[in-house]
């Protein structure tokens, strides 16, 4: 296992968990720390962990993609023989896991792309994965996937870069079902009702046709800070909610929530919008709106 973050770390506890054997490694040398301690081992470099695995060997990177992807999977490719796997279950773009497996495979390496989803839930209650590759591949790296996964958690959806084209869906997916929340919860936030939002989140997770497990995780959070005052509203975003608006234009296929709630993760992040007092200035132009002066306004 490369890269033993918050993702890595579950996963290798969970292989551990299953009677796997796991040699770790991390550009930070405390990082495997965690393994070792429940049972797996460390590698000081890359080279030291392809020697301590006996072939053929599987290889997974949890590194963030792009440029920490592509440095590692050109290294370590460098070091496998033959017959041996790497597998990426990061947030990779599916055009660069497709351009990764073919060079690759001059090498007779073999490469998978495993779109991860169950973040730090996934050490207890398993990982769902989308996997692209070859079936000789995936056939080789089952056990492991029938092990992070729970019961009809794991399919092999394609070949190389359909895991990863999958996973990208299913993040643009999520950027929608968030907003949805996010935008409903707003409103009863500025309603003139005193609403428990804990109350109602708790709620509509008994038969309510909009109950799922990120309302269960909105309960648990309004149960821990029910003014969500211990945290700000700036919202990252992976990449892979730009790719997937960018394949739905590539195939004109319309997808205006996913696209829009992309937007709001983008806003999110200005305390002040530029293009907010464009249209505030302009409103009062040609109908004399009410504007309101810098740092005079507030939030509920």
């Amino acid at each position: 296992m490369i890269g033993i973050g918050r993702m890595g770390a579950g996963m290798s506890r969970r292989l551990l968990r299953g009677g796997h054997r796991v040699v770790a490694y991390d550009r930070d040398p405390h990082a495997p720390d965690v393994v070792v301690h429940d049972g797996g081992a460390a590698a000081a470099s890359l080279a030291e962990l392809v020697k301590e695995l006996a072939p053929p060997r599987t290889v997974w990177l949890m590194v963030p993609a792009g440029d920490p992807t592509e440095s590692t999977v050109r290294a370590v490719g460098e070091l496998l023989q033959p017959g041996d796997v790497i597998v990426d279950g990061g947030n990779s773009n599916f055009h660069d896991a497709r351009r990764r497996g073919q060079a690759l495979e001059v090498k007779g390496v073999r490469f998978l792309d495993c779109g991860t989803s169950g973040g730090i839930w996934g050490v207890r209650d398993g990982f769902c994965l989308m996997i692209g590759g070859s079936d000789e591949a995936f056939a080789q790296v089952e056990p492991a996937f029938a092990t992070l996964a729970p019961e009809g958690g794991y399919a092999h959806v394609g070949p190389v870069g359909a895991g990863h084209y999958v996973k990208m869906v299913h993040n643009g997916i999520e950027y929608a079902l968030l907003q949805g929340y996010a935008e409903g919860f707003e409103i009863m936030h500025a309603s003139d009702y005193d609403l428990d939002l804990y109350q109602i989140s708790e709620l509509w997770r008994h038969g309510s046709v909009v109950r799922s497990w990120l309302l269960d995780l909105a309960a648990a959070a309004y149960r821990r800070d029910p003014e969500l005052s211990a945290l700000t509203g700036w919202v990252e975003d992976s990449g892979e909610g730009r790719w997937t608006v960018q394949e739905a234009l590539d195939k004109d296929v319309p997808a205006p929530v996913i696209n829009l709630s992309l937007i709001m993760r983008l806003r999110s992040r200005q305390p002040d919008s530029y293009g907010a007092k464009v249209i505030a200035a302009l409103r009062n132009e040609f109908g004399g709106h009410p504007i309101h002066p810098a740092n005079t306004r507030t939030q509920k």
